[in-house]
């Protein structure tokens, strides 16, 4: 072997080592979910679409360690506790409850909150701009939500008067959106008749109860415990013949009339950029919070003519899908 040869061999064995060491470790991520893999899958599957547009991969250069409350908020310490003990580099949570039992287990992980209701009010945060701490994300709050849900309603339920309105006071968000509900309602010549549900197993009291109220319609506000149970509480108001407003979707595809309110999947999609910048070093208290601006409106025309309902066409034109 002439003596260049052996030299380049030899400076390119020797640069083996460091060029692994330069190699970017896997990033690891924590995923808390309320619910279910099952019933989430949705919301997963457009986080993963995001880390895949930035350009990450499970089990490449990324790992995301997915963890379900099976919504019971009750469980939040623990499965936080174990994220810690994982030592994952960002935490990603749904709603307000999640992301209140971070924050109180840990200020150095960083964490990406994904449709908190009302960051400042509930003191997850100092401001929308300037978070702080280690907690940045996506809030779900938007003006008048609520009054907007009860508006659509009463434009297709002729007479609405009587309204069952189910409501997590486990929740702090729901002081806000009871705020809303409840200021708007008067004006539109609706009673509300409140019911808490904290979770799953306070069900059964509240149907029986709607059952002798007799109410024109049922309000769900937006919670994880109703999301978890969307088919349960669906079969209840197809039972009853109760048309109903809700903010998810899945409510809607479960049998529900219709549902409004913000793109639950477009910010678990944006979630992934916050994830990236916090993975490339960027501080979590530093990201401004983004307020939502996709919005989607569903009717589920096939519940509507169970129910002998008919849409107005101006209601039907700012659908943005039909379920027929």
């Amino acid at each position: 072997m002439q003596r260049r040869d052996f030299i380049a061999l030899l400076v390119g064995t020797a640069a083996w080592p460091l060029t692994a060491r330069a190699q970017p470790k896997s990033a690891l991520v924590g995923y808390m979910g309320n619910s279910t893999a099952t019933l989430e899958a949705n919301l997963v599957g457009s986080f993963r679409d995001g880390l895949r547009e930035l350009g990450y991969e499970e089990g490449r250069n990324i790992t995301v360690k997915y963890l379900w409350a099976d919504g019971k908020y009750e469980r939040f310490p623990t499965l936080v506790a174990e994220l810690i003990a994982a030592k994952v580099d960002v935490i990603v949570t749904a709603g307000t409850p999640a992301a209140l039992a971070v924050k109180e287990a840990t200020t150095t992980i960083p964490l990406v909150m994904v449709a908190v209701g009302d960051p400042v009010g509930t003191g997850l945060v100092r401001n929308l701009a300037q978070p702080g701490g280690n907690l940045t994300g996506l809030s779900s709050v938007a003006p008048d939500l609520e009054g907007k849900r009860l508006q659509l309603l009463q434009n297709v339920v002729p007479k609405l008067s009587r309204v069952a309105l189910f409501f997590n006071s486990l929740n702090p968000f729901h002081v806000v959106s009871m705020r809303q509900a409840s200021a708007v309602a008067p004006t539109l010549g609706i009673t509300l008749q409140p019911h808490d549900i904290r979770t799953s197993e306070h069900l059964d009291g509240a149907f029986a109860a709607i059952r002798k109220e007799r109410p024109d319609a049922l309000f769900i506000l937006a919670d994880r415990v109703f999301l978890h149970n969307r088919q349960r509480l669906m079969d209840f108001a197809k039972e009853q013949r109760l048309p109903s407003v809700n903010a998810y979707e899945e409510l809607v595809e479960a049998g529900g009339l219709m549902s409004y309110g913000p793109s639950y999947e477009d910010m678990h999609r944006r979630a992934a950029i916050y994830v990236d910048k916090i993975l490339k070093g960027a501080k979590p208290g530093n990201l401004p919070i983004e307020q939502p601006t996709k919005f989607t409106f569903i009717i589920n025309l096939k519940s509507a003519k169970a129910l002998g309902l008919t849409v107005p066409p101006l209601v039907l034109g700012l659908a943005d899908r039909l379920i027929e």
